[in-house]
């Protein structure tokens, strides 16, 4: 049966669906021996020989899913060009490879959901669903009420409204702020550039849940593996 390049790498475990789109575009993709560049292309994965880089892919991959907390000063890559520590350093010992659904800014920490199930990542990812992801936020300063019911009721970002936001306050000092912030949405620096927005600058962020998942007490730069019952949670999204 034809499907779609990108959601027969997806499935393959090569990637994500966005991701396998920029290699489509790249024209690191092939099949039967020709470079594909358009996106959209079909495939049958069953009668054509589907190669990236110039390896086949597997026609199957067990799924594999597992979190793991990300530490600070780390990319939320498997390779990085500038020679930084990465994710990858991480999980070097996985017999199958996994790539990270989302992500976190190098000096961000916490949990990463990390997986070879490309159909799952996708959904995880899509504003549709409205998955939601909940940080623990350090800023500076003592945030009014004014400043927080903005946060709540969303503010404006790349000239569109955020979508509402969950805030309650942790602890505070007579400097510094910590906050819990559950967003809906995946915008890039988000938590970041809300607080700046309201005048509060992030001094350290971390995300403790994703989905139905909680990051618990596993240790920075540890991972374990997904239970059956917290799969089939995020599954259900």
């Amino acid at each position: 049966m034809e499907e779609r390049l990108q959601k027969i790498l997806a499935k393959a475990g090569v990637s994500s669906r966005r991701a396998a789109e920029r290699l489509i575009i790249k024209g690191r993709i092939s099949i039967n021996g020709k470079i594909i560049r358009t996106l959209g292309t079909k495939a049958d994965i069953e009668r054509d020989e589907i190669a990236v880089d110039g390896q086949p892919i597997k026609r199957y991959q067990p799924k594999m899913y597992l979190m793991l907390n990300k530490p600070r000063g780390f990319v939320t890559t498997l390779r990085d060009p500038k020679g930084r520590p990465t994710i990858g350093h991480l999980i070097k010992d996985l017999s199958l490879r996994v790539f990270p659904v989302g992500r976190l800014d190098y000096d961000a920490e916490g949990l990463l959901l990390l997986t070879n199930d490309g159909v799952l990542s996708h959904i995880l990812q899509h504003p549709k669903y409205k998955v939601p992801k909940t940080y623990h936020v350090k800023v500076k300063g003592i945030p009014s009420s004014f400043a927080i019911t903005k946060l709540k009721k969303g503010v404006p970002l790349d000239g569109r409204m955020t979508l509402p936001a969950k805030i309650r306050k942790i602890s505070q000092t007579k400097r510094n702020t910590w906050l819990e912030i559950t967003i809906t949405e995946g915008r890039r620096r988000q938590i970041k550039r809300m607080c700046e927005l309201v005048g509060y600058p992030v001094l350290r962020l971390k995300r403790v849940c994703f989905g139905s998942l909680r990051l618990g007490s596993l240790p920075p730069g540890a991972y374990r593996y997904l239970n059956n019952q917290e799969i089939q949670r995020l599954k259900a999204f």
